[in-house]
């Protein structure tokens, strides 16, 4: 693999601070939560049918061409009768939906180019990483030599996938793994002498990693260009958990106590959102998707980290996922029970919608 591990790179952390929910009202109206006016349910049949049982989940490509998400439904896909959980790759523009997957533990994740999909699968007593491809329509286990692996996160073309190894029975340690799948090699990142939470988010190009120590709460950077890990990148004294880090690399998304921020790869800095908490950062790291603490008010905002602006995503109850933004804010992904979000919405049970800004 074309990556080595190395010596620690001390990154500075000057902050920045950004207002909260500075306006729920999107430009032109392109946020208005009326019934059907800029949203759509892509949790449907190919057919345009209403799917019977939960779909949940949700992450888009760079482009916004095809969303996958993972669902229980028996009528989806030919062949479900039984309602098992399965992966489900969409293609927006042709509304072409396949069955690519079953079993998923966690919402899957998909390639910037949307060829491939990962998720992490129970097999007997331990879990493993399999990786679903759009062109076959199937899926294949990874190379794992660890007890358990899970928590994939895939580069743009689906070669490189970043995920948590688990050691032992009972599991008493973990490392942060990045496997070149087609090369069929490895690039072990770190080790950590416990099994808090360590979920690493890998770039576009495979260069970067950002994850986080689950015990200490602090988040690393992994460079493989120059084979070395940053320092805490929230500082010595602040506690933090990983969000995840844009296609092009140059922000790593964190949450600290109440407030989100924005670490800018390049300078060391980071820009402080107080009181909301971050989701998804899109491609470019321009735009983040947030939830406002405030709950009295809508639960799904995007910002334009350029512009300092907001549009209202959802203001029905909502959620969203990692890989949840396309590149420009143009496109947002997410989860709802709702059944006012869009017209015809009577299957009383959690849908995947798209929300478009253009």
């Amino acid at each position: 693999m074309r990556r080595a591990s190395g010596a620690a790179v001390v990154m500075g952390v000057v902050i920045t601070v950004l207002p909260g929910v500075a306006s729920a009202e999107p430009a032109d109206g392109a946020g208005d939560s009326s019934v059907g006016v800029g949203v759509e349910r892509v949790s449907v049949a190919a057919d345009g049918t209403q799917l019977d049982r939960d779909s949940t989940g949700g992450a888009i490509t760079t482009d916004g061409r095809r969303i996958v998400f993972s669902s229980s439904a028996t009528n989806a896909t030919p062949g479900n009768a039984a309602g098992s959980e399965r992966v489900y790759l969409r293609d927006e523009p042709s509304g072409q939906l396949k069955s690519v997957g079953s079993y998923p533990v966690d919402s899957p994740v998909i390639s910037g180019d949307g060829e491939y999909a990962a998720y992490w699968v129970l097999l007997f007593r331990d879990t493993k990483v399999k990786l679903a491809q759009w062109t076959a329509g199937s899926s294949i286990g990874l190379n794992c030599d660890a007890l358990n692996c899970s928590q994939p996160s895939l580069s743009g073309d689906g070669r490189y996938v970043a995920n948590v190894a688990t050691i032992g029975r009972p599991s008493t340690s973990q490392r942060i793994d990045v496997w070149d799948w087609q090369a069929n090699t490895k690039q072990e990142l770190a080790w950590f002498a416990h099994t808090a939470p360590s979920r690493p988010s890998i770039s576009g190009d495979g260069r970067f990693v950002a994850y986080q120590d689950g015990k200490t709460k602090d988040v690393f950077l992994w460079d493989g260009n120059h084979g070395s890990t940053s320092e805490p990148i929230e500082g010595p004294s602040k506690e933090a958990t990983i969000v995840q880090i844009s296609e092009d690399g140059s922000k790593v998304v964190y949450l600290s106590g109440s407030d989100t921020y924005v670490h800018d790869v390049s300078s060391g800095t980071a820009r402080r959102i107080p009181d909301v908490k971050g989701l998804a950062i899109d491609p470019t790291g321009h735009h983040l998707l947030y939830a406002p603490n405030d709950t009295t008010g809508p639960s799904l905002v995007l910002r334009d980290l350029t512009s300092d602006t907001d549009q209202v995503v959802s203001d029905r109850p909502a959620s969203a996922e990692v890989d949840a933004v396309s590149t420009g804010g143009h496109d947002v992904v997410f989860e709802s029970t709702a059944d006012d979000i869009v017209p015809g919405d009577t299957n009383g049970k959690s849908d995947v919608f798209l929300r478009r800004f253009s």
